[in-house]
């Protein structure tokens, strides 16, 4: 890994930064791959399973995903694009950008992704489960779209208007009340 890792500041919706689409990387060079470090950093201390290079304010088409228990398992994409889907799944779904939320999400249960790697190298995976639905998610944030763009505009609302409420408290609140 090349020089020291850094924690890079992770944008909160409604950050219209979010909104943001980004750019193919032209070459994997050094910058592309100190970025890849730093996103993983950035993804492990969170803590999360996936990060989109859009989610730290970089416009380059990248994301880093793992979805291990042990970080055995990271896997970083450039330029990454779905080139073929098959069936569905439900899954309840988080993200870095939106704290604290959780909603569950429909997406194709199995993909073939297509990359580059670390190194630049073509790839092409497939890929289901989990670490699947984690990369739909990380590419659509490349895309500029946000799980919460899946869910009915009344609960949308709700989750940006506890967000700003949050963000003016001073960050993160856990809920001390229980569901019910």
């Amino acid at each position: 890994m090349g020089q020291d890792m850094a924690i890079l500041d992770i944008l909160h919706f409604p950050d219209t930064r979010l909104r943001n689409v980004a750019k193919p990387v032209a070459q994997v060079d050094g910058s592309v791959r100190q970025l890849i470090d730093d996103m993983f950093e950035t993804m492990y201390a969170a803590p999360g399973i996936g990060l989109a290079a859009v989610q730290v304010n970089d416009l380059r088409r990248v994301i880093v995903v793992d979805t291990s228990e042990d970080r055995s398992q990271a896997l970083a994409l450039v330029n990454p694009e779905i080139i073929a889907k098959q069936g569905d799944e439900s899954m309840d779904e988080g993200c870095l950008s939106v704290p604290g939320v959780y909603e569950t999400v429909q997406r194709a249960a199995q993909i073939r992704v297509r990359a580059l790697d670390r190194e630049g190298n073509a790839i092409e995976k497939d890929i289901d489960g989990l670490l699947a639905v984690c990369i739909q998610h990380e590419i659509d944030h490349l895309d500029g779209k946000l799980f919460v763009d899946y869910l009915s505009n009344l609960k949308r609302q709700r989750i940006r208007k506890k967000l700003e409420k949050d963000a003016r408290q001073g960050g993160d609140k856990t809920q001390r009340r229980r569901a019910i």
